[in-house]
């Protein structure tokens, strides 16, 4: 299967910086563009000091520097998620961009670049991709709404306080007044009490 043709993709801005987008739709199981480069051979000591997040290593001994501008392939970026993959051929020292999905025009074009140039070079600054940064911001919801509902219960909590104490008050006071407030005591009824005079005139 021969590659697309350069019209099928462009240049443009991304979330990471310059990335390579789809401007028409790509099949699954296509070959979208080739990576080159200068191959460099880790035996040669002056390549072997050549360093650039370019570099893509088909073994142990070879590597493309796909630093050259021709290589419009190095502006792909890494996705976790991604859309496509390197079909490597070592024998050949060839690597393959190559659609595992369908990619709709507009989409940008990504492949995993392993394991050890994520430890390397995303790990440490945070890796940026679509689906890194989903899962950034879904944790950073999930901590927001965490947050926001322990305000809102230290907020019901601290209104049952206020309103337990506002009753403590309001029985305090109903109390005072009670213990305030003067007793009636209950009054005998006056008894005349007949004058010496009546007494006589009564045994009379």
């Amino acid at each position: 299967m021969p590659l697309l043709s350069s019209k099928s993709y462009r240049v443009g801005r991304s979330s990471t910086g310059l990335g390579l987008f789809a401007t028409q739709p790509i099949k699954k199981g296509t070959k979208i563009i080739r990576y080159f480069g200068p191959l460099l051979d880790s035996k040669n000591k002056k390549h072997d000091a050549i360093e650039n997040k370019y570099l893509f290593q088909l073994n142990d001994r070879w590597t493309i520097d796909g630093s050259v501008r021709k290589n419009v392939a190095r502006y792909i970026n890494h996705a976790c998620k991604p859309n496509a993959e390197s079909d490597v051929n070592p024998r050949k020292k060839r690597v393959i961009i190559r659609s595992i999905r369908k990619i709709e025009p507009g989409e940008e074009i990504n492949y995993d670049y392993g394991t050890e140039y994520f430890k390397a070079y995303l790990k440490p600054i945070g890796c940026k991709c679509d689906a890194c940064e989903k899962k950034r911001a879904k944790k950073k919801a999930e901590a927001r709404a965490e947050k926001a509902a322990l305000k809102a219960k230290a907020l019901r909590k601290a209104e049952k306080l206020a309103e337990k104490a506002l009753l403590a008050r309001k029985a305090a006071k109903a109390l005072g007044k009670k213990k305030a407030a003067p007793k009636k005591k209950a009054g005998k009824a006056a008894v005349s009490r007949p004058t010496k005079a009546a007494r006589k005139k009564r045994a009379a």
